[in-house]
């Protein structure tokens, strides 16, 4: 399965750069870079032991009581008897782009493979959702940057592995379907109705005093509702980066209910990750780096506060968001 993964990524890469060469004034978009594009403060509150060591003013949640000591029990002789001390930080380790029209690739300087793929995959109309507002895509990429520029060795509780394309919506029918996206999430239908929708102005005022709620995982805060899980976007959403935020929370829980993304936070994430099918939504923060460069805010901010001259013509209509993870650790 592996093999056949790097095959779809190679097929992928040769599509790009052949795409490279063709015009691309229909798809915007810039080179992420690594260094410059991050809002380092982002990695901030460390806490070791419990403590905070550097704070710099950033936002934090409480994901576990941490104690002084910490022990990992599942783990070899004498490793699970050896006391460790939890540790605790945020780390940037993907990138989510949001964009109007399918197979347009702004983090990679705006590659545009529309017309080199010719159709090849399930319905990618940019408003294939009918009588809704709008229709995004979203390309999901790994992109652990600590480890890839080396910042940080030999530190076990970094995310490693290489860059990687590793999600394309265009290519899954779930994305493109409202019907269909339901079969991933069954229990959408208990929370479509008006009690269920009007909870979420609370997360809405909690997520801009700080983090939105984790209870209330049907709610992007400010954003809308988190269902269905694909690109459809009711008028209700009409600003663009706020329709592009709440698009990209979607992309993370609709990854963490498939199993490609786990959990990395609490009691349970201190010594391994595990299966998180409902996104805790503490665990995320986004960084916008495309069309302009901002700071990282929770998810379901208001984008009054973070999207202020984040949209304009042509250039500034698709979107790129670094996504930030809280990891807790125990280190041994």
């Amino acid at each position: 399965m592996r093999r056949n993964r790097w095959v779809i990524v190679t097929f992928i890469l040769t599509l790009l750069l052949f795409a490279a060469v063709q015009d691309t004034s229909a798809c915007p978009g810039r080179v992420f870079n690594p260094v410059t594009d991050v809002d380092w403060t982002g990695i901030f509150p460390i806490k070791i032991g419990g403590v905070t060591v550097a704070g710099f003013g950033q936002e934090d949640t409480e994901t576990v009581n941490q104690s002084p000591v910490c022990f990992c029990a599942d783990r070899p002789p004498p490793l699970n008897l050896t006391p460790g001390i939890p540790v605790s930080f945020w780390e940037p380790v993907y990138l989510i782009e949001v964009t109007r029209d399918p197979y347009c690739f702004p983090s990679l300087g705006g590659v545009d493979l529309s017309s080199t793929i010719q159709g090849f995959g399930t319905n990618t109309g940019s408003h294939g959702a009918r009588d809704h507002q709008a229709f995004y895509q979203a390309h999901f990429y790994a992109y652990p940057i600590f480890y890839l520029i080396g910042l940080v060795m030999d530190f076990a509780c970094l995310q490693t592995g290489g860059f990687d394309l590793g999600y394309i919506t265009e290519l899954d029918p779930l994305w493109n379907s409202p019907e269909l996206a339901a079969l991933l999430t069954p229990e959408v239908f208990l929370f479509a109705n008006p009690a269920s929708i009007a909870v979420c102005a609370a997360d809405c005022a909690a997520a801009t005093a700080g983090f939105s709620l984790d209870p209330l995982f049907w709610c992007s805060g400010c954003w809308g509702g988190t269902y269905p899980l694909n690109g459809a976007l009711s008028a209700g959403n009409a600003g663009p980066p706020q329709a592009s935020a709440l698009v990209a929370s979607r992309m993370l829980f609709k990854l963490h209910r498939e199993g490609l993304l786990l959990g990395t936070v609490g009691k349970a994430g201190l010594c391994n990750r595990y299966p998180m099918p409902v996104i805790r939504k503490s665990q995320y923060k986004l960084q916008l780096v495309y069309p302009k460069v901002g700071k990282v805010f929770p998810i379901g901010r208001s984008d009054f506060v973070w999207g202020i001259g984040a949209s304009f013509p042509v250039a500034g209509e698709d979107f790129v968001y670094l996504v930030w993870r809280k990891r807790d650790c125990c280190v041994l």
